[in-house]
């Protein structure tokens, strides 16, 4: 069976989004950041990857789009509701999160730009 010019888009769209979570993920680790979780998706949403540096928890969403400024604009109100709702379930399966701050970040990655980290670009709800 023949490829169609659309599954090839999402392939290649698919391989860009793997990408740009392993640059993520090793620029957060250059910065301190230990990797706890990949691809997390438990509680009605997915959490990209859950580092911790320190006393800190960061969810962090990676978003890869053709610009850093598209990147941002595409973690909507609805995007943090979901990644809430994996970050609670996370909580409520871990040994110790009471000592820990918790927050949300974001790594921004665009074609020929270093990836932005972006440390607690939003409040979480009260997860606890």
């Amino acid at each position: 069976m023949k490829p169609t010019p659309k599954n090839k888009i999402r392939q290649k769209s698919r391989a860009f989004g793997m990408r740009a979570e392993s640059l993520a993920a090793l620029l957060l680790i250059c910065k301190g950041y230990r990797i706890l979780a990949r691809n997390y998706l438990h509680g009605g949403g997915e959490i990209d990857l859950i580092v911790q540096r320190g006393r800190i928890i960061a969810f962090v969403e990676v978003k890869a789009r053709p610009t850093q400024g598209a990147a941002l604009i595409a973690i909507d109100d609805r995007k943090l509701e979901r990644i809430a709702k994996a970050a609670r379930s996370w909580v409520n399966r871990s040994r110790e999160p009471q000592n820990l701050v918790l927050r949300f970040d974001a790594v921004l990655v665009a074609p020929g730009t270093f990836p932005r980290h972006m440390p607690n670009i939003a409040e979480l709800p009260d997860i606890y």
